[in-house]
């Protein structure tokens, strides 16, 4: 049978590839073991040499990894398994590694990181939030300390220079946010010292379907501040709060969509004293209505978001954990503001945005490893170009998998829970209930509170505390509430964890929270133990010694207590995990169902249901109501019966898929955003990094020129059908001083160009020698300042443009191929646009001459607004984008006169 499965099963084909390279490993296993301290952390500059001198890595593979098994067990007393060896080498082919939870995924990655580094390139090492990356970096971080290497750490609000110090490490742990955002600032530094993030070579990304998956349909998004008012969100809340569900809207809770009928577009059309909504001029008002109906209808407080100190947290969906500074998007953020009564922050304009996709398809190799991937595979082939390999436990799993438990109603089902939870408690057996949102994991808190049962609840309120409560979440009799399997990163162990227990005690004595962290590594940092052993010892560094022998001592007090309460635990079956809710990815449900059974450890998994659950409820619920009326079961009768099931499997299905949808329209969309998004950063890069620019000024100069002779003279046209007083007009918009007669008097086409050209060069020339040694950096500033403004624009057009492509599909054409066509023609013209304004700065700067022994003069731009004058990037006939000497907002009404928001009038055209 074993044969035969080997041919059939992919899965097992690709493992027999790897077990020789596990073989190879263990070959090396004694000569690293005989190996001193120093001999083994030399084995790294050895390593380095190979490579240099042509070995590959593939071929160093064996011995390097042999030395980090080594070094692991010698620090942190772990030494990889074989199955953990076999995940590594899927790590470094560039797939993704499924290990179930317990299997050690943290560990394993230090392996293919060290190999990857030994060639020059530099490894990110990605997790989900910055406790994840704080503790990594300091844990296994001792192991290529121990090597020689240098690890960095990428978190949330650090200073440039700590960003650019870790940035230079061949190794850096992070999240993956803060890498997509260092990128995006990285492109929007106006100084080279600026720039923090080095090459994306290789990426190694923990929990990879939470961060490749669920994060998936939010962009990264850098925001800054828009000249929109506040108040009309506290007006059109008050509009929704009149407005009744299934009479002036429907909802479509599956699709998350609210769309108005025709009796609630009258009852709007007439509290707001406008015309039709529908018509062009109204737009506007239909989008704050829609944010306002979503925000009453779609949005749940303690489900979608937490109310904290008067501000709107969001709550991600798939890990329970708040997202600090992230805000909904399009005016959804501030229409739940004005729901919730808190103050409604400004309005922002997007200033940089990227999807996860599209980031992390940047870097040169990508892997990643989690306990739940073979359900997504289809979509990481797709997008991402991974496939997943399922690495075999290194003991044999023996959790139980129990049969669901359905009931007809919520509070029989939460009864029944309840009951379950007590009996568990009473037997000692350590409980852990899944709950789907804030809301729900306080509801059973509540109950047990009613029955007396002590327990721990971990969800978005509580994260601050989500490792230590999950790292006890297997002691005799506990019972802990977590909101969708938050405290995923830190292991359950049966019994309790010693070395949390003896870091919470060292807290409690009054250690500072650095000193604990240095208390518990078992190798004190190079820096440290140099000066132990010159002697150099003050009362910091005393009482870092103090507390690693404090340390060491409560550990062996916890590791007995622990200990001994293992072995209880596992007399009475082990960890059980009471799932009350399904979610909509059967992954998410597995991530729990995982926490039992971990190392060979018993344990149980059971979910409870109602078919009063959203699930239930928007897919079937009704069907199996009435059967189970029928049938005559009663409120307090669960059943279970594989049809019941299978509706839930199917109804999981269908969602993955319509998820997988959804995901793959914002990559599609962002592709072609995507496309621009390279072309303006790269030109922007290379302004940043260039050291001489005036070349290429002198080529957006010339282009320009070019371009508005072809407008206002095309080629195949006489001068009689040359529009040149119009030429001349636009010449002096661009330049006050050029003499404006001359143009009349040139011959034909090409003797007129060469007289323009050697107009604006000699201006030009002349401009530069004045800048004199300020020349390169006053270009690299205003082209840098032109290019972010257009780019901004050019974010608020697309986003515009997003919005109603949707409407194409009436006319029979393909919003995307719609969306691609308009998009490229309005960044064509927005890269004729950069150009333009480059050259009407350059030439419109106000200089005086520098006598002998002056200090430099400054560089003033000329306040007089710009004549206006039709744009050469569009056609003759298109009129003129309205002008303004101050800045006109994006929401402001546009100066034309027609009544609209200035980037849906003439703002769409500047």
């Amino acid at each position: 049978m074993s044969f035969f499965k080997k041919i059939f099963d992919p899965n097992a084909r690709e493992l027999a590839k790897v077990r020789p390279l596990v073989e190879a490993v263990s070959a090396f296993e004694d000569v690293m073991r005989s190996l001193t301290d120093e001999e083994l952390a030399a084995k790294t500059a050895e390593f380095r040499e190979r490579v240099s001198n042509g070995e590959s890595i593939d071929g160093l593979l064996p011995e390097a990894f042999a030395a980090v098994r080594e070094v692991s067990d010698r620090v942190l007393d772990m030494r990889p398994f074989d199955v953990q060896i076999i995940g590594a080498v899927i790590l470094h082919q560039g797939r993704i590694a499924e290990m179930q939870t317990g299997e050690g995924k943290t560990l394993v990655a230090t392996l293919p990181s060290y190999l990857n580094a030994l060639d020059g390139r530099t490894v990110h090492v990605v997790t989900v939030n910055d406790y994840l990356a704080r503790r990594d970096r300091e844990w296994m971080g001792q192991i290529h300390r121990f090597l020689g290497l240098e690890v960095g750490l990428v978190v949330p609000e650090m200073d440039t220079g700590s960003k650019r110090h870790s940035y230079s490490c061949p190794i850096i742990y992070g999240t993956n946010s803060e890498f997509g955002f260092d990128y995006l600032r990285d492109n929007m530094a106006w100084q080279k010292d600026h720039i923090v993030q080095g090459p994306l070579d290789y990426a190694i990304i923990d929990e990879v379907d939470s961060i490749l998956i669920d994060e998936a349909r939010t962009p990264l998004i850098i925001s800054g501040p828009s000249e929109g008012s506040t108040d009309v969100y506290e007006k059109f809340r008050a509009l929704a709060s009149l407005l009744r569900r299934d009479r002036d809207y429907t909802v479509d809770e599956k699709a998350r969509i609210v769309a108005m009928t025709d009796e609630g577009d009258r009852r709007a059309e007439d509290w707001l004293g406008v015309g039709r909504l529908d018509s062009e001029e109204n737009i506007p008002l239909l989008a704050y209505i829609r944010q306002a109906l979503r925000a009453k209808e779609l949005m749940q407080r303690d489900v979608e978001y937490v109310v904290k100190d008067g501000e709107i947290l969001i709550v991600d969906e798939f890990t329970g954990r708040i997202l600090p500074g992230r805000r909904y998007s399009d005016g959804l953020h501030q229409a739940i503001e004005a729901k919730e009564g808190v103050t409604v922050r400004e309005e922002t304009d997007t200033l940089a945005t990227i999807t996860v996709q599209n980031y992390f398809r940047m870097y040169q190799k990508l892997s990643g490893m989690t306990g739940t991937a073979l359900t997504e595979e289809p979509e990481f082939r797709e997008i991402y170009g991974l496939d997943v390999v399922s690495i075999p436990t290194n003991e044999p799993l023996i959790r139980e998998t129990m049969t669901d438990s359905i009931w007809k109603t919520e509070k029989a089902k939460y009864r029944a829970v309840v009951e379950e939870i007590a009996q568990c408690h009473q037997k000692g057996r350590p409980v852990l209930v899944g709950t789907r949102s804030i809301e729900k994991s306080e509801l059973v808190s509540s109950l047990l509170e009613r029955r007396g049962i002590p327990h721990q609840v971990l969800n978005a309120k509580h994260h601050e505390r989500e490792a230590e409560i999950v790292a006890q979440a297997g002691r005799k009799g506990s019972v802990t509430i977590a909101t969708n399997m938050a405290g995923r990163g830190t292991d359950i162990l049966l019994g309790g964890n010693p070395a949390f227990l003896a870091r919470r005690a060292l807290r409690q004595e009054g250690y500072d929270p650095e000193v604990v962290t240095l208390a518990s590594e078992k190798v004190l940092p190079e820096r440290y133990a140099k000066r132990i052993q010159a002697g150099d010892v003050d009362e910091a560094l005393k009482q870092v010694t103090d507390a690693r022998e404090r340390y060491q001592e409560l550990y062996v007090h916890f590791r007995e207590v622990t200990d001994e309460e293992h072995d209880e635990v596992v007399r009475v079956g082990g960890l059980h995990v009471l799932g009350t809710e399904r979610h909509e990815a059967r992954r998410i449900d597995n991530q729990l169902r995982g926490r039992a059974g971990r190392q060979g450890d018993p344990g149980s998994s059971r979910f409870y249901l109602s078919l009063e659950d959203e699930l239930m409820r928007l897919f079937g619920g009704d069907t199996l109501s009435s059967l189970m009326d029928r049938i005559g079961f009663s409120e307090d009768e669960p059943i279970e019966h594989p049809l019941v099931s299978k509706t839930v499997e199917t109804a999981q299905k269908r969602i993955e898929a319509h998820n997988f949808g959804i995901r793959k329209d914002v990559l599609e969309y962002d592709n072609v955003l995507n496309k621009q998004r390279e072309v303006i950063y790269g030109e922007r890069r290379e302004a940043l990094l260039k050291d001489d620019l005036i070349g290429t000024v002198w080529g957006m100069v010339s282009r320009v020129l070019e371009r508005a002779l072809d407008l206002h003279w095309p080629g195949n046209a006489k001068k009689e059908e040359a529009d040149l007083p119009s030429l001349a007009a636009y010449l002096r918009d661009l330049f006050p001083d050029f003499p404006g007669t001359s143009v009349g008097d040139a011959l034909d086409r090409e003797t007129l160009l060469m007289a323009l050209e050697d107009a604006f060069r000699k201006a030009f020339n002349e401009k530069i020698e004045l800048l004199g040694e300020q020349a390169k950096d006053f270009l690299r500033m205003i082209l840098l300042r032109v290019v972010d403004h257009q780019w901004v624009e050019q974010l608020g057009a697309m986003t515009d443009l997003r919005e109603g492509i949707g409407l194409q599909a009436y006319g029979q054409r393909n919003p995307l191929v719609e969306y691609t066509k308009q998009g490229y023609e309005m960044f064509v013209a927005r890269v004729q646009n950069i150009e333009e304004d480059m050259v009407r700065y350059v030439y419109r700067v106000a200089l005086k001459r520098q006598e002998e022994g002056e200090r430099p003069a400054p560089v003033r731009m000329r306040q007089s607004a710009p004549v206006p004058a039709p744009s050469p990037a569009g056609s003759a006939s298109r009129p003129a984008p309205a002008k303004a000497s101050t800045k006109v907002g994006r929401n402001a009404p546009c100066p034309c006169g027609s009544g609209k928001k200035y980037k849906n009038c003439c703002g769409r055209l500047a």
